[in-house]
């Protein structure tokens, strides 16, 4: 027995479920990737020591 609307069916059934199916890609960047962390902590610091020093300078005149 040949059934034509089954076949269809069954034809239609497994065209929809291969255009369905999801693709990945794992592709490399064009371009490397750039972290930019700009710090001035050396700044801070020394702006800090910097006032300490110059407070036990004042304290202490006769040292130096």
């Amino acid at each position: 027995m040949f059934r034509p609307p089954r076949l269809l069916a069954t034809a239609a059934l497994v065209f929809l479920v291969a255009a369905c199916s999801p693709t990945v890609r794992v592709e490399a960047p064009e371009k490397p990737i750039e972290i930019n962390m700009t710090v001035n902590i050396r700044h801070e610091i020394l702006v800090k020591v910097e006032k300490d020093v110059q407070q036990l300078f004042d304290e202490n005149k006769g040292l130096f």
